[in-house]
């Protein structure tokens, strides 16, 4: 048995809770999400955009989020799309449409709420961000195309569209006259064709029309609730390791993707945050091109793909696969501070005849436990420990003994080498199908 190196915080009554993706994006941060929602009074998303998609799986149902919260589901939550967010206002209404056939549409100013400083992404973005990825050829970043990184562009440039300037045609016009021109002859200079204006201005108005309802001023909305010692659960989107500063640049998203982001995205005082849990796969996915020193391919990366369904929620695209990476994790941990741990699709690994975890790299002959910052990976070679697979199925189990000895060794392994408390195991993709070891909001414990 491997010696535990955890330690657990104890602390004074906490209700706020940060969960992030540990690995590289699609770890099941919606799932879990889902699960703690149960006693979160608002869920809220802080970055990034509909190129993050969360998948919930409730009574056999799945459902798909990209921009709305994932605590939508829960009922009583208030979900709150912050400033933080690029949030393309056609998606967003599709994704109200979705949950409106599924008798689940949001009430506004209850179910969903939405800032008026949100920048928008538009139809000039995912037609440029598409464009540059084209010109790449060999060299792409793995892009989803919807636009992201130069809507993001437009925030750090001082030419953002918000969704308050959809809701009245003379402010948009205004705001529009400062990047539409720019925007256009960027197009023009990749190859691609204009977007026509008016045509823009039309859809964009009528959008509005119908967020309107949901548009709240909620950041202070936030800030009012965590000095009243409200629950509230902040989502993160992507992973750590996709973060724009700190991630495996330039494979990476454009927005911080860690703890820190809420402070900004939110605009709350970094004491206000009391717990970070991460999300962590059992194993290691990544969509798109970057490096990826655990990577697999043959029979056990055609097993986790299969079992994994590893394709990606937003694009369909089938993600790489490999074992999980403890240097990465490290490094993640090392950037956000957890105070413990969701580990997924433990039962993905049901069947295998050997497990194993990336414990270091090695580099020219110097072992590193943590990812260098200025190296060619191509140079990495994985350190690996070997645990003896299970055949035992554990889809469902919802306690520590009902897990065989290998997968419980598994799992303690990994607290062991990280240093983080392991508080819930995912067995299925169902909304109760997890092991609850312990408190991930710290109040609990």
């Amino acid at each position: 048995m491997v010696e535990s190196r955890v330690t657990t915080t104890r602390s004074r009554e906490m209700s706020t809770l940060v969960i992030i993706g540990a690995q590289w994006g699609d770890e099941g941060k919606g799932k879990v999400v889902d699960l703690l929602a149960r006693r979160a009074r608002y869920v809220v998303r802080f970055q990034g955009g509909n190129n993050a998609g969360h998948t919930l799986v409730v009574n056999g149902e799945k459902t798909v989020l990209h921009l709305i919260p994932s605590g939508v589901l829960q009922p009583g939550v208030k979900n709150i799309i912050t400033q933080g967010v690029v949030v393309d206002p056609f998606v967003l209404l599709q994704e109200l449409e979705g949950l409106e056939a599924a008798n689940a549409l949001p009430r506004p100013g209850e179910g969903l709420m939405i800032s008026p400083r949100a920048s928008l992404i538009l139809p000039y973005h995912r037609a440029i961000d598409k464009a540059r990825e084209l010109r790449l050829a060999g060299g792409k970043i793995g892009t989803t195309g919807r636009g992201i990184g130069p809507a993001y562009e437009d925030v750090a440039g001082r030419r953002a569209i918000h969704l308050g300037d959809i809701l009245d045609r003379a402010r948009l016009e205004a705001r529009l006259d400062r990047v539409f021109d720019e925007r256009n002859a960027t197009l023009s200079w990749l190859g691609q064709e204009p977007i026509n204006r008016e045509d823009m201005v039309q859809k964009l108005l009528a959008a509005g029309k119908r967020l309107a309802p949901y548009v709240r001023e909620a950041e202070a909305i936030v800030r009012d609730a965590v000095a009243r010692g409200e629950d509230v659960l902040f989502e993160g989107a992507q992973g750590a390791l996709l973060d724009v500063q700190h991630g495996t640049y330039p494979f990476v998203t454009s927005s911080s993707t860690n703890a820190g982001a809420v402070t900004t995205g939110v605009g709350i005082a970094p004491s206000a945050v009391n717990a970070v849990v991460g999300i962590v796969k059992a194993y290691t996915t990544r969509v798109g091109a970057g490096p990826f020193p655990s990577e697999l391919e043959g029979e056990v990366a055609d097993h986790l793909r299969a079992v994994g369904h590893e394709f990606g929620s937003t694009t369909g695209r089938p993600r790489r696969c490999g074992w999980l990476d403890l240097p990465a994790l490290r490094y993640a941990h090392g950037l956000n501070g957890f105070t413990s741990f969701a580990l997924t699709k433990l039962d993905v690994l049901t069947g295998l005849d050997e497990v194993k975890l990336c414990t270091g790299y090695k580099v020219k002959g110097e072992v590193l436990s943590i990812p260098p910052s200025a190296v060619n990976f191509d140079e990495v070679e994985p350190i690996y420990e070997t645990f003896p697979g299970w055949t035992e199925d554990i889809k469902g189990v919802q306690t520590l003994d009902e897990l065989p000895e290998s997968a419980r060794r598994f799992v303690e392994s990994i607290e062991a080498l990280v240093g983080v408390p392991v508080a819930v195991i995912g067995t299925g993709p169902g909304r109760r199908e997890v092991v609850e070891r312990g408190p991930l909001w710290i109040a609990e414990a």
